[in-house]
């Protein structure tokens, strides 16, 4: 692991040791984080143990906490937009990932940047739900045919929709997982299992341990490595301040047997332990019988390494190009079949090369 990284890291999950921090250290760390979306969340985590640092730092960590309160702000309100848009339908609605965090006040929302809000319906309601949101000012933004087939079909979610007017976009799902994906969680116990929100007339926010089952599998299931420490961090916030008991771990444990996410949820879980030193988590790998998958993901967790922070140059060294190639294509085997997904690769390849032709005009 890059020695800056683990400065980072080390510094969220032991906030004194910012008094031992040079300016140039601090000019190194601030950037790092920067990049990788964990600015505010290190300010939160030093200003709730009143260690900001004095000088040019504080500026850059308080701004960064501003921001995030700024944006979790819009979240909220953007939430009880979407709570009048709704609640005539008498349908469960469960915030997911940053929404519910924010709305739920988990400590995982401290500092945290917020994007699209994701909210989950039940799969036999998505077409009411999307033509009320559409009454409401809601569009899709995905109007390509073969997009629409591929959400519609294939996909955990409808194509993404942009308020007309405010430009947020919400993403709506029915399940956490394409339904093309090699393992199949169960979105009923995560509606069985939610708790309403006080002040909001349908939304819920999803039991703890769903909220981490469903961003292990994010984790995991993406491919994509730009925000993943921020991501793991969020799990890691997550496991602190509400699976400190043996009791806890074992429901999370049961809970990700449940959803026959047994494999994905032990691979997040050790890379949290790898990046923010969670060794009491051991119960639940165990509980979740992580040991089959020892050998593979160890090898994982190595690339992940490999992978996991900003280039130190304008180009990616050899290395760690390929660990984020491996990444990505495991990412989406996961999500769909080999055959199915070499299709969906080309068609897009195909796509984006067709829309970068120049337009020819005839020439008289």
């Amino acid at each position: 692991m890059r020695a800056d990284i683990v400065k980072l890291t080390h510094l969220m999950t032991a906030p004194l040791l910012s008094a031992d921090l040079s300016s140039s250290e601090w000019r190194e760390l601030i950037a790092l984080a920067r990049e990788e979306n964990l600015l505010g969340k290190l300010g939160a985590i030093l200003a709730s143990h009143e260690h900001i640092p004095k000088g040019n730092p504080a500026r850059h960590l308080v701004g960064a906490l501003m921001l995030s309160r700024r944006q979790r702000q819009s979240v909220t309100w953007e939430a009880h937009k979407i709570d009048q848009a709704l609640a005539e339908l008498d349908v469960p609605v469960v915030l997911l990932k940053g929404a519910a965090y924010a709305l739920g006040n988990f400590a995982s929302a401290d500092g945290r940047l917020f994007g699209d809000v994701d909210i989950l319906v039940p799969r036999e309601h998505i077409a009411r739900v999307e033509m009320q949101l559409r009454v409401h000012g809601w569009n899709s933004l995905k109007l390509d045919a073969y997009d629409q087939r591929y959400y519609r079909q294939w996909m955990h979610e409808i194509p993404p929709m942009m308020h007309v007017h405010r430009g947020t976009v919400i993403d709506v799902h029915h399940t956490i997982l394409p339904l093309t994906a090699r393992y199949r969680p169960d979105p009923a116990r995560i509606f069985s299992e939610a708790s309403r929100l006080d002040g909001f007339r349908c939304l819920r926010i999803p039991s703890p341990e769903d909220l981490v089952i469903h961003s292990c599998c994010h984790l995991v299931h993406e491919g994509e490595v730009d925000n993943i420490l921020r991501d793991i961090h969020d799990i890691a916030r997550l496991l602190e301040t509400c699976f400190s008991s043996h009791d806890a771990q074992m429901k999370l444990a049961q809970a990700a047997i449940h959803h026959d996410l047994q494999e994905p949820t032990s691979l997040a879980l050790l890379l949290v332990q790898q990046y923010f030193n969670r060794p009491e988590i051991a119960p639940t790998l165990d509980a979740l019988e992580a040991h089959k998958w020892q050998s593979s993901h160890v090898r994982l967790v190595n690339r992940y390494r490999r992978a996991i922070g900003p280039d130190l140059d304008s180009t990616p060294s050899w290395g760690k190009g390929l660990a984020r190639q491996l990444i990505y294509i495991r990412g989406h085997s996961l999500r769909m079949p080999l055959a199915m997904l070499l299709r969906h690769l080309v068609r897009k390849a195909w796509m984006q090369w067709r829309d970068k032709e120049p337009i020819r005009t005839a020439e008289n």
